[in-house]
């Protein structure tokens, strides 16, 4: 798809159908998530009444990727944690801190792979080595400690989660770490 000046207008119409002014053309949802993946800045917009609804087409998308997959990357002790702070005096603090967790995240990633490629340069290893498990795996807990110790600031007489809450978490843990062994399984293998 071609990218326009500035930010490309996506109008949604009434039939559901999705239209790319930018490029004329009509997209699906899995256009809009390549986009999103290439970084293309797009704004969606209902044909109708104008209004911005991006933040409901980008959470569709992202349900449709959880459900086709079968891979997710929003663990249920999350998605449970997250309904909580709806309607909640911390509602205002979640999407910030969020989204300063995912920028904080998406550098240390960048800041992993090129600590890979000056470690294994141009071998077969460092080719196929996107990001070793530990290092994911210590990111992953950095960040939920992070997090926690920011709630904790925010509700400081928050009592912690009860038993069930904490072993579903710890499953979920287990499963992200199964889910890493077997992507660096498959990356071993190639």
């Amino acid at each position: 798809m071609a990218k326009t000046e500035g930010q490309i207008v996506i109008k949604k119409y009434a039939n559901r159908r999705l239209y790319n002014t930018g490029t004329s053309t009509y997209v699906t949802l899995e256009d809009l998530a390549e986009m999103v993946k290439k970084g293309e800045d797009f704004v969606v917009q209902d044909a109708k009444s104008g209004d911005d609804i991006t933040h409901s087409v980008l959470t569709q998308i992202i349900f449709e990727q959880e459900s086709k997959t079968g891979n997710t990357l929003l663990p249920i002790s999350f998605l449970r944690q997250l309904i909580t702070y709806y309607g909640d005096q911390m509602q205002m603090v979640v999407p910030s801190f969020l989204e300063h967790s995912m920028r904080a995240f998406t550098e240390q990633q960048s800041q992993i792979r090129e600590q890979v490629n000056r470690a294994f340069g141009e071998t077969p290893l460092g080719k196929n080595l996107q990001l070793p498990m530990q290092m994911i795996e210590d990111q992953v807990r950095r960040n939920t400690e992070m997090f926690q110790k920011a709630m904790q600031m925010f509700s400081p007489f928050m009592t912690p989660p009860p038993k069930e809450t904490r072993k579903a978490e710890a499953k979920d843990i287990d499963e992200l770490k199964e889910q890493l062994r077997a992507l660096q399984n498959k990356l071993d293998s190639l």
